[in-house]
């Protein structure tokens, strides 16, 4: 698993993409069609057409970073199909890429500790 460190928000493409394009096709439909900025640091996943590949683009100062992962003999939970882009936590991210059903998790808050 390739967790990301630090506080990043996380985008998900509901609508599946054509997976032949790369990074400069995808932050092209990240600032054409949802109106968002590539640039932002922001984590943008994307989903193919089968439900068992993804591709992510991040800026991180310097340049795009691209992940491709295939998950095998089975598929991806994915929001429903629909326009948009859907912000999940980073318990939800995890999940997802790892091929588990992120609607499931749930982010805990940290409780302070209480001094006696």
């Amino acid at each position: 698993m390739i967790s990301p460190a630090g506080n990043f928000k996380f985008c998900v493409a509901a609508k599946p993409v054509d997976f032949r394009k790369g990074m400069d096709g995808l932050a092209a439909i990240l600032m054409n069609e949802f109106e968002l900025d590539p640039f932002s640091g922001a984590i943008f996943i994307f989903r193919s057409k089968r439900s068992n590949r993804l591709k992510m683009i991040v800026w991180d100062g310097t340049g795009f970073v691209l992940v491709y992962k295939r998950i095998d003999r089975k598929s991806f939970e994915w929001p429903r199909i629909s326009e948009g882009v859907i912000t999940v936590n980073k318990s939800q991210f995890e999940a997802l890429f790892d091929g588990l059903d992120w609607k499931r998790v749930t982010a805990r808050h940290a409780r302070r500790p209480v001094m006696a």
